[in-house]
This record gives structure tokens, C-alpha cells and sequence, in this order.
């Protein structure tokens, strides 16, 4: 490894140097919010070597500074994932306080394992070879195993563990493909399997071979786990509402970013050639996703899980703009880009959405006790902000406008609509109206309910602000949603040979 290389991964260097730093000062101070302040402020280090990579990109002019005998690059995609995942980040320490308050230990753990599991996330969007990404998968995986059992009660270690023993299965399946892929192309690097595989072109054969065909539906199946994909989602709703809910949080959307990352560059550069072949794949998984996770939602009573199964159906969502691939697009570049471009402003819109949503709720439920959603009835006059952000986030889950969930969802039907999938479209726009129904039953209770007390719910400051920053972005996106737009569509231009 040389020092250029160093630079190159300088962001994840400096993170990992972060999460040390924290489990050493956890040993020596007593007051534990330094940790917490230590951690964000820290932040700043490995951001502002992004934005030096970012400049260094730009001046370049390259699709990319490889690295690590080409096993890592630094382009702008891989960037921009990793300004989302810290971004991220810094908003889940700072909601964590009030869970973290009922810990009189760990704090320096929970904190270090969360920052661990954020490089294996920076590390996802950069890798460019097959085993890399299988290291990154784990390395992301394994501290969140830890994370969701940090509740140390019997739901939140039945939440680890059963993430612990479906996280292997599926990362087993999913080096099995990989193995096959790089037995039929002979290399693990993207950019080369493509090459490799151009021997397999038997036409009346999906990816041109039955055991190409075998390998790449196992890398599906390994991904799927990752983003939530049905019929892979077997593990969502037990972990979700077993885990602490800043854990929970952290899962739904910046380990699905990550996971669609990899995917993006995956299939667009190494698969590439096969697009009609796995376009129907991801759209019949999305069909899939969607109708599952909506429907299975009508019928919870935990906020939680009724999250949980959102989260499925909106990784249907986010699926479409994968089926809206290049190759079905006339030949322009504009209209080569509206697929994966829609897919990043969906993931940044989810995000922000998801936080607030999250966030609302750990300041709720850290005064109730619990997390049914009837116990949300009169939230809106107990504590009118923490009411008012969780019924904006539940709009913007909906896709109601002016909300960038609703701006996040028009994306991607276009993109679907240009690459002729009227019936994804359909669909979509069908499970969209379902999902209004248990969506819109929050606010019921939120506004129209009568409160079981009277007594007012207050939050401190730093929560505050994570709230109030989330919601400002689920307006703003869905306000102004062109500016992120044109970004997207510049970043993801390196995936189009």
C-alpha cells in the first residue's frame, strides 16, 4: 500500500482512528456526553477529507482514482455516499441521547461500533472487486449485529441474534455467486467481468448461460437481505423492533444506501450488458416488495413494525429505478441517467424522511414507554413539535406533496415510464394509495384522539436539532427537489460506459 493509496482511503482511515479514539477516552473520563460530542465534532475530519477527494476528482477529470491494486476507487458516486452516510450518522448520535441516558456503560462502545459499521458502509460504495465487497459487506454487518442487541432485554438479544444467524446465510449465498461469476468470467474485478462473461450470449438463455443465470440470482439473494427485498425480508420486523430505536434508525436507511450503492455498481458495470435480463428481475422483486410490505403494514399495532414493513415496501420503490435500467432508454445520455440518478435523490429523500420519522418517535417513546400506535393518541396537543415532525414524515412516507417522498417517488416512476414498465408504474401507484391507509392512521391518532393525559413532552436540545434538520430536508427536497437532481445525475454519470 503506498501513501497515495493512504490518501485515497483517508476518510475511512481517519474514522477508524475516530471509534479508537472513543473506546480509549471512554476509560479514562466519567462524564460520557464528551463521547458523544467527541464523536460529531470528530466527524469533521474524515468530511473534510472527502471534500479534499472531491476537489481532487473534479480536477482530474477521471471516472475515477483507483487504489489498493485496483481493488477501491474514489469517484464521485462513491463520494456522494459517503457525504450521505456521515451525514447520517452525525444525526443518529445526536438522537441517541435519551437511550443512551438509561446506560451507565457501553456508551463508548455503542458509539465506536456505530462508527465501525459506517466505514464498512464508505468502504461498500468504493470497492470495485468482488472479495473487497464481500469484506465491506461483513465489516458493515457485524457491529450492527452487536448494535441491535444493545437493549439487553429478551426482544433486543433475539433481534441480534437472529440478525447474526440470517446475515451469515445470506452473505454465504451471496459469496456462492460470486464464486460462480468469477469462475465463468475468471477475474473479480467489475470493471473486467463484464469482458470475461461476453462468451455467454446463448439468446434463449437469461445472462446467457443457466450457470451465470445461477450465479447472479444468488448475488441478488445476498443483496436482498441487505436492502430489504421481499421474499428476503424474513428478518426486518423482529430486528427492527427488537433493536434500540436510534439502532433501528441507522438500519432503515443508511445500510439500504450502502446496499443499493454496491448494487448500482455492480449491475450497471459488470452486468451491464445482460440489462433486460436483471431489469425484470429487480422489477418483479419491486412488484413484490411493495405489495408485501403495504399490505402486511395495514395490520400492526407497533409503530416499530409498521416501519419495518414500510421499509420493505419503499425498498420496492427504490427497486424500480434499478429496473428503469440504460438499455431500454433511447440513446441519449440525459435519458441514460434517469434511472440510477432518481434512485440517489429516492435514497436522500428516504432518509431524511425515515430520521424524522424515528427521531419524533424516540422522543415520544422515551416518555411513554411505549411504542404501540395507539399510544401516539394526542401527541399533537401533548407536545405539538414532536407531533408535528412525525405527521410530516408520515406525509412524506405517504408521498403526499409537497414532501420529497413524494418527489422521490415521481423519480422513479419516470424513470420506469421511459423504459417502457407502465405496469411497474401501476402498481406502484396502487401500493402507494394502500399505503395512505396505515400511514394516515398516525395522524388520526396523532390530532383526532383523545389524549390518555395531559402531561406535556418535551425533548432537549441536541434531539431537537437532529429532528429539526431532518424535516427541513423533507421540505426542502420536496420544495426545490432540482438541485439534488442535477447532482445525482452528475455523480452517477461514472457508471455509464
Amino acid at each position: 500500500m503506498t501513501i497515495q493509496d493512504l490518501i485515497y482511503l483517508s476518510p475511512e482511515v481517519s474514522l477508524a482512528v475516530l471509534g479508537l479514539l472513543i473506546i480509549v477516552l471512554d476509560l479514562i473520563v466519567t462524564r460520557k456526553n464528551i463521547l458523544a460530542v467527541l464523536a460529531v465534532i470528530g466527524l469533521l475530519v474524515p468530511l473534510t477529507l472527502s471534500f479534499y477527494l472531491w476537489n481532487e476528482v473534479t480536477v482530474s477529470q477521471d471516472q475515477g482514482l483507483p487504489a489498493i491494486f485496483g481493488t477501491f476507487v474514489v469517484d464521485k458516486f462513491s463520494l456522494f455516499f459517503k457525504f450521505m452516510i456521515m451525514g447520517v450518522l452525525a444525526l443518529v448520535i445526536m438522537s441517541s441521547g435519551s437511550f443512551l441516558s438509561k446506560l451507565n456503560r457501553f456508551q463508548g462502545e455503542y458509539y465506536a461500533l456505530l462508527i465501525f459499521s459506517s466505514i464498512g458502509m464508505m468502504l461498500l460504495a468504493s470497492t470495485t472487486e468482488l472479495m473487497s465487497i464481500y469484506v465491506s459487506l461483513e465489516l458493515t454487518a457485524l457491529p450492527l449485529v452487536a448494535l441491535a442487541a444493545f437493549g439487553r432485554d429478551s426482544k433486543s438479544s433475539e433481534a441480534g441474534i437472529k440478525f447474526l444467524v440470517l446475515s451469515a446465510i445470506s452473505s454465504a449465498i451471496l459469496l456462492y455467486g460470486m464464486v460462480i461469476v468469477y469462475g465463468m468470467s475468471g477475474t473479480t474485478q467489475i470493471s473486467e467481468i463484464v469482458i470475461g462473461l461476453s462468451n455467454y450470449n446463448d439468446p434463449l438463455i437469461p445472462f446467457g448461460s443457466f450457470g451465470l443465470l445461477l450465479g447472479i440470482v444468488m448475488i441478488i439473494s445476498g443483496f436482498g437481505f441487505k436492502i430489504a427485498a421481499v421474499p428476503f425480508q424474513m428478518w426486518v420486523p423482529d430486528v427492527y423492533e427488537g433493536s434500540p430505536l436510534p439502532i433501528t434508525a441507522y438500519l432503515s436507511v443508511a445500510s439500504k444506501a450502502a446496499g443499493f450503492a454496491v448494487i448500482l455498481r455492480l449491475f450497471y458495470i459488470a452486468f451491464g450488458y445482460q440489462s433486460y435480463d436483471w431489469s425484470a428481475i429487480f422489477a418483479v422483486l419491486a412488484a413484490v416488495s411493495m405489495t408485501v410490505g403495504n399490505v402486511v403494514a395495514i395490520n400492526q399495532s407497533n409503530i416499530k413494525r409498521m416501519l419495518a414493513y414500510s421499509t420493505i415496501a419503499h425498498a420496492g420503490y427504490i427497486m424500480v429505478g434499478i429496473a428503469a435500467v440504460a438499455s431500454r432508454i433511447p440513446e441519449n445520455s440525459a435519458a441514460e441517467l434517469i434511472g440510477p440518478s432518481s434512485i440517489l435523490f429516492y435514497l436522500v429523500a428516504y432518509a431524511v424522511t425515515n430520521l424524522a420519522a424515528f427521531f419524533a418517535i424516540i422522543g415520544i417513546t422515551s416518555h411513554t414507554g411505549s411504542e404501540l400506535i395507539r399510544d401516539l393518541s394526542g401527541i399533537g396537543r401533548r407536545s405539538p413539535v414532536l407531533g408535528l415532525i412525525l405527521a410530516i414524515s408520515i406525509i412524506s412516507l405517504t408521498g403526499i406533496p409537497p414532501t420529497a417522498g413524494f418527489m422521490g417517488k415521481l423519480f422513479v416512476f419516470s424513470a420506469a415510464i421511459r423504459s417502457d414498465l407502465i405496469w411497474l408504474v401501476i402498481i406502484g401507484v396502487i401500493n402507494s394509495v394502500v399505503s395512505a391507509y396505515y400511514y394516515l392512521r398516525v395522524i388520526r391518532f396523532i390530532y383526532m384522539s383523545e389524549p390518555a393525559t395531559e402531561d406535556k413532552i418535551s425533548t432537549s436540545y441536541v434531539p431537537l436539532l437532529a429532528m429539526t434538520i431532518s424535516t427541513l430536508g423533507i421540505l426542502l427536497l420536496g420544495i426545490f427537489p432540482g438541485p439534488l437532481l442535477d447532482f445525482s445525475s452528475s455523480v452517477v454519470a461514472v457508471l455509464i460506459p
